[in-house]
C-alpha cells in the first residue's frame, strides 16, 4: 500500500473559529393559518388512515373457531 508520509496540516481546525461570522440568521418566518390548518388536516389524515386499517385488518387477524369445526364436522360426516 502507499502511504503518504508528509504531514497533513490541520491547523484550518484550529483557525476555524476566526473565520466564524458574526451575523445572525434570520428569524423563521410564521406560519400561516392556512399552513397550521394543513398540517392538522394531514396528521389527522395519517392518524385516521392508521385507525382504519386497524379496524379493517383485524377481523383478518382474528382466528375463527367455529367454521374450522364446522368443516371438519362436515367431513367426518361423508365418510
Amino acid at each position: 500500500m502507499f502511504r503518504r508520509r508528509e504531514p497533513v496540516p490541520f491547523a484550518f481546525v484550529a483557525e476555524a473559529d476566526r473565520f466564524r461570522s458574526n451575523v445572525a440568521p434570520p428569524p423563521p418566518e410564521k406560519s400561516s393559518a392556512a399552513e397550521i390548518a394543513g398540517r392538522w388536516l394531514l396528521g389527522v389524515t395519517i392518524i385516521a388512515a392508521l385507525v382504519g386499517s386497524l379496524v379493517l385488518g383485524m377481523p383478518a387477524l382474528t382466528i375463527d373457531h367455529s367454521s374450522t369445526s364446522t368443516q371438519e364436522s362436515q367431513a367426518s360426516q361423508g365418510h
